[in-house]
């Protein structure tokens, strides 16, 4: 059994790991999913002060109330910012960290440093066009089902654009094992590309492919659960 914290990605939260929970249950893990504040059913608590660092204090809370330790950190889209947050004020806390589609800063990026001119300039529009603090969520893959469709759109909610904004300081580099998983369904419209091809050229890191869309969560959840299964046997077999 291994204990996996999840930092979900953006414009999301708890909710749409519905699918994964219970087929984690059942490989016998215990599987956290806090939600970010100001969004999911914290959503009362959006705020224009959120910001990265909010997202990081979140997680980190719960690993010091439910006094986790031996983790393995699953950090999903914007999450593997908040995630290697995480990683790195939790130290002693960690001992895995797996990156699912997901940015991979270095200290003193953001996460709208990372992403291609095109994207940066929507994010930023989208605020303009809305309330003035907050980004709107990006397009759904292709291969979303209608029913899944319909599902995360009554959840999906608009975020507060300093968390795409606030540069991550680090304490230091990160020695732990790391992965990276790679959802290849139209990779070449997503900037996840560049970090996966890190993690195949660097030491201490695994990278594995997935035959899936950006949200693996909710188009392929046994596909994934699959996937971290394995890598967490290999957390535990010690390599």
């Amino acid at each position: 059994m291994a204990i996996i914290v999840l930092a979900h990605g953006a414009w999301s939260a708890a909710w749409a790991w519905k699918k994964v929970r219970p087929l984690m249950a059942a490989a016998g893990h215990q599987f956290f999913t806090p939600t970010y504040t100001g969004l999911g059913e914290r959503a009362h608590l959006a705020s224009p002060s959120n910001d990265l660092e909010t997202h990081i204090q979140d997680v980190l809370g719960v690993l010091q109330f439910e006094e986790l330790r031996e983790v393995v950190l699953i950090g999903h889209s914007y999450g593997g910012m908040v995630a290697t947050g995480v990683a790195d004020r939790a130290r002693d806390r960690v001992a895995r960290l797996i990156y699912l589609d997901a940015f991979v800063p270095a200290n003193g990026q953001a996460l709208i440093d990372m992403v291609p001119s095109a994207e940066r300039q929507r994010l930023l529009d989208s605020v303009k066009a809305g309330d003035g603090w907050r980004v709107t969520p990006n397009p759904t893959p292709p291969d979303t089902s209608p029913e899944d469709l319909e599902w995360i759109s009554k959840y999906r909610m608009p975020q507060s654009v300093k968390c795409f904004q606030q540069p991550l300081q680090l304490q230091g580099e990160l020695s732990l094992p790391r992965a990276y998983i790679h959802c290849t369904r139209y990779a070449d419209k997503k900037p996840f590309s560049q970090f996966a091809d890190r993690a195949k050229g660097e030491a201490g890191w695994q990278a594995y492919e997935l035959d899936a869309s950006h949200s693996p969560n909710v188009t392929a959840p046994t596909a994934l659960v699959e996937a971290l299964t394995q890598i967490v046997g290999r957390t535990h077999s010690g390599e």
